[in-house]
């Protein structure tokens, strides 16, 4: 299966825009799509699990933490973290090639760091 994505609110939106227009075939649901705002951390990792999708944050700083509190409890989908450095066209090639080469079960109960 392959991966969806989950962008949270701080994920900047030229990058789900970026990955669209580079492959129309991803499934990437945007926060607001979700109803995200007002969510803290622990209820975003629960509503992308509940929901089978990556999550894609910006958060770099507590989202680790987070994560590895959820999970003692539950199982994710995972979590790709993009530094606010990498530039919406680096982010959305990873993503991309993310999504063209692997599968989702790659990704679970994994936190990473893009680029890979």
């Amino acid at each position: 299966m392959k991966p969806r994505y989950l962008g949270d609110v701080n994920l900047r939106q030229a990058i789900v825009r970026a990955v669209l227009r580079q492959e129309p075939g991803v499934d990437f649901r945007t926060a607001a799509d979700a109803g995200l705002h007002g969510l803290d951390d622990p209820d975003v990792l629960a509503f992308a699990a509940q929901d089978r999708r990556i999550l894609v944050t910006h958060d770099v700083r507590t989202m680790p933490s987070h994560f590895s509190d959820f999970l003692q409890t539950s199982q994710s989908p995972g979590v790709f973290l993009v530094p606010q450095t990498l530039s919406n066209a680096a982010a959305a090639e990873e993503l991309v090639l993310l999504w063209c080469a692997t599968e989702a079960e790659e990704w679970l109960d994994r936190i990473v760091y893009l680029p890979l």
